[in-house]
């Protein structure tokens, strides 16, 4: 208690960088969700691109990493403006994070390797699914690598740049991506669902 204590004690919450930060890690997951369930329904971008899902996809894609890089730049901000204290003892302050970053970036690029830029950037709810689950590495070793790899990344700056605000923000993004994953999920395997159950219906209507 008297440790979660002393950390509140050095986060600034009055940082309009902080707000800022907070608010850019809760809108990517909540609105690319937002987007993709429309894009499901109504087929949107889809739309704008003249019918092409998979130039929509890109547009997605180019889109959510672009808003990632914005997330990055708020995030870094406000650990530069927020107190400075040493959280690990020498020489594990430079170890231990620099294993976290290689680690959890590891998670999140062999994770886009593995899936694809559709399968990454939800194509399948653009009506462009894969043929099978990938249960190769990292999903052998995580169901949800990318969004792991992500909170490592930030737990391992706040620990880099010894700014206790950072394990804050580091426990507020694994909160945010359990929430999106508790909608994100079940939707991901209704649409698939959904499709192994139109196969059986045609291949009844092939007998």
């Amino acid at each position: 208690m008297a440790f979660s204590d002393d950390i509140f004690s050095l986060i600034d919450f009055s940082k309009s960088s902080l707000t800022l930060s907070l608010l850019s890690i809760a809108f990517n997951p909540t609105a690319w969700n937002i987007v993709a369930r429309n894009e499901y329904r109504n087929r949107t971008i889809t739309r704008i691109f003249g019918g092409n899902a998979r130039t929509g996809v890109y547009f997605l894609a180019f889109m959510i990493f672009s808003f990632g890089i914005l997330r990055d730049t708020l995030y870094q901000r406000a650990l530069e403006d927020q107190p400075r204290k040493a959280l690990l003892p020498e020489p594990y302050d430079t170890l231990v994070p620099a294993a976290l970053f290689i680690v959890g970036q590891t998670f999140v690029i062999t994770s886009t390797w593995a899936l694809g830029i559709t399968g990454t950037f939800l194509g399948d709810y653009f009506g462009i699914l894969m043929d099978h689950r990938v249960g190769g590495f990292p999903f052998n070793v995580l169901r949800d690598p990318m969004y792991v790899g992500s909170t490592m990344c930030f737990l391992a700056g706040a620990l880099w740049y010894e700014r206790p605000v950072g394990l804050f923000i580091s426990i507020y993004v694994y909160l945010v991506y359990l929430i999106a994953l508790r909608y994100e999920g079940p939707f991901t395997d209704m649409i698939y669902a959904k499709r192994e159950e139109e196969r059986a219906k045609g291949s009844k209507k092939q007998k």
